[in-house]
């Protein structure tokens, strides 16, 4: 017998938004942030202005929550375009988000807040 396995969906964690032509933006993933899932949470590195996975021990502006992946990127190897939800109103389904691996819960929060402060609320 085979066993099937869903993934994530692009999109899949979003509950609502306002209008996709003003909340969602293509920008760059950068190299080395790997295969990533729709839904991840994403930091903005401060020098050159590229996303990656959020990163709450970072210095590089990684560390701060900027928007949340639309659909998967594959960055491994390269940079890569990637659609991203960069502001709202929007909410998202909380259950729904990737959070990067062994994020502490006062981290979470603190990304919580970040994004909410971004008109990006997790319900």
């Amino acid at each position: 017998m085979t066993t099937l396995t869903e993934g994530k969906h692009a999109g899949g964690f979003l509950v609502w938004e306002v209008l996709r032509d003003y909340t969602r933006e293509t920008v760059t993933i950068a190299s080395g942030a790997g295969k990533l899932e729709p839904g991840t949470v994403l930091g903005k590195i401060t020098t050159g202005g590229k996303f990656t996975t959020l990163a709450p021990a970072a210095t590089n502006g990684s560390q701060n929550a900027a928007g949340i992946l639309w659909a998967g990127v594959d960055a491994s190897a390269a940079d890569a375009p990637g659609v991203v939800i960069l502001r709202g109103p929007a909410i998202v389904n909380r259950h729904e988000v990737v959070w990067p691996d062994g994020a502490l819960e006062a981290q979470i929060t603190a990304a919580t807040t970040a994004l909410a402060a971004l008109g990006i609320i997790l319900r």
